[in-house]
């Protein structure tokens, strides 16, 4: 042990000054040090709960500004709105064990031990038939809105992420661009007549340079969309470049093409949130979502055969609550439906039969995003090398009259 390496003479203490400071009968025994935080010492073997749950109990119950009163008055009226997530999740690591809760039921009042204030609440919650039962589908009530919320955002973001793949003019031009770029290089061999490739491929484009070292089959492919869309926009606006020479006016479409290309990864934002998305997760959420729906059920059985009078407002609070949820977890299992159906088709409609072979649905975005990521590096390169150029060819040019 630790305690055991310390040599007696490798410190000193100035015992006058301890004296002075915190007098000469300091009362904190070692046996009181050893044991981390210090909890009240008078009858712990007399405890029902376990002194440091006790402890964390009642600082909750502190934190949480919350009665006793209003607790029990919501779980008997199924009220989750009245105490909110936070209080639901606090009681939810409240729950006694089996032992402990009989011992908080069989307590009496004029018992020689009297409860702390985390043992009388508990007792007071344990009162509430199937308290704790309450606690859970009151939880589940009370973040239900905002768990739908959350997977409906997440099924609309997975539906834009696939229309904007299918409906991008500049990613399918960048498609083209590669594919008749692959195909010139492999002419003559068998690769050479591709009417496809598998969109993994384009991570791959920065790994072929030609021969000078620097330039990559990417930088090559963005220069040459750069140049087409600067002469579109050229075409549509001829005040927009005003340089007299060819080389020059090629190097000042490049200028403005880039930019069109370059907000490739703004127009597939979606794509972006898609791609750190997990499909298990989406499927796991939903499936949560409709499966505990069953706590409330048994609830609601448990609260209408316990009491035919005192459970109305219970029972009316969960009838109401049903009558939404049910509803909403079909919607909910319809759009995940519809959206898996849409990520699948997506898939197929740029990887033809060989998306059957994908193990991940949604790997499709996350190679699109990698992508985009070096995309963007290699627009920043360009860019940089064409100001550059045009510098260059400007300063050999004459000047306008």
């Amino acid at each position: 042990m630790v305690w055991d390496q310390h040599n007696s003479g490798s410190f000193q203490l100035n015992e006058e000054m301890i004296e002075t400071l915190f007098g000469g009968n300091t009362s904190m025994a070692p046996k009181e040090m050893t044991g981390g935080l210090l909890y009240p010492s008078s009858n712990q073997e007399n405890c029902i709960l376990d002194p440091k749950k006790s402890q964390n109990i009642a600082i909750m119950l502190k934190a949480l500004h919350v009665s006793e009163e209003e607790v029990c008055e919501a779980l008997l009226e199924g009220n989750a709105d009245s105490l909110g997530n936070e209080v639901l999740e606090a009681l939810k690591k409240m729950v006694p064990s089996k032992e402990e809760e009989r011992n908080l039921k069989e307590h009496k009042d004029d018992s020689s031990y009297i409860l702390g204030p985390a043992e009388s609440f508990l007792k007071a919650v344990l009162l509430i038939p199937f308290a704790f039962k309450r606690v859970d589908a009151m939880l589940y009530i009370a973040i239900f809105d905002s768990e739908v919320n959350y997977l409906r955002n997440l099924f609309g973001t997975l539906q834009a992420a696939c229309e904007e793949l299918r409906s991008s003019r500049m990613f399918h031009k960048l498609l083209e661009a590669v594919l008749k770029t692959g195909n010139r290089m492999n002419v003559g061999t068998r690769h050479g007549e591709a009417d496809a490739f598998k969109l993994d491929a384009l991570l791959k484009l920065v790994d072929v340079r030609g021969t000078d070292g620097k330039t990559t089959l990417l930088h090559f492919v963005v220069q040459a969309i750069s140049r087409a869309e600067g002469s579109h926009l050229f075409a549509l606006n001829p005040s927009s470049i005003k340089t007299p020479s060819n080389a020059a006016s090629d190097l000042e479409c490049c200028r403005l093409g880039i930019h069109v290309v370059s907000r490739l990864g703004i127009e597939l934002s979606n794509v972006k949130k898609a791609a750190a998305m997990d499909c298990n997760m989406v499927s796991s959420c939903v499936m949560r979502l409709g499966g505990e729906i069953g706590k409330i059920h048994e609830v609601l059985q448990l609260n209408d055969s316990f009491s035919k009078e005192d459970g109305h407002n219970f029972h009316d609070a969960i009838i109401r609550f049903l009558r939404k949820a049910e509803g909403a977890i079909l919607d909910i299992q319809a759009r995940e439906s519809f959206v898996l159906s849409m990520v699948k088709e997506t898939t197929e409609f740029f990887h033809g039969d060989s998306a059957k072979e994908e193990d991940h649905p949604f790997r499709i975005f996350v190679v699109v995003r990698d992508f985009l990521a070096v995309l963007d590096q290699v627009c920043r390169e360009v860019e940089k090398i064409n100001e550059h150029d045009i510098i260059i060819m400007t300063r050999h040019l004459p000047v306008r009259q």
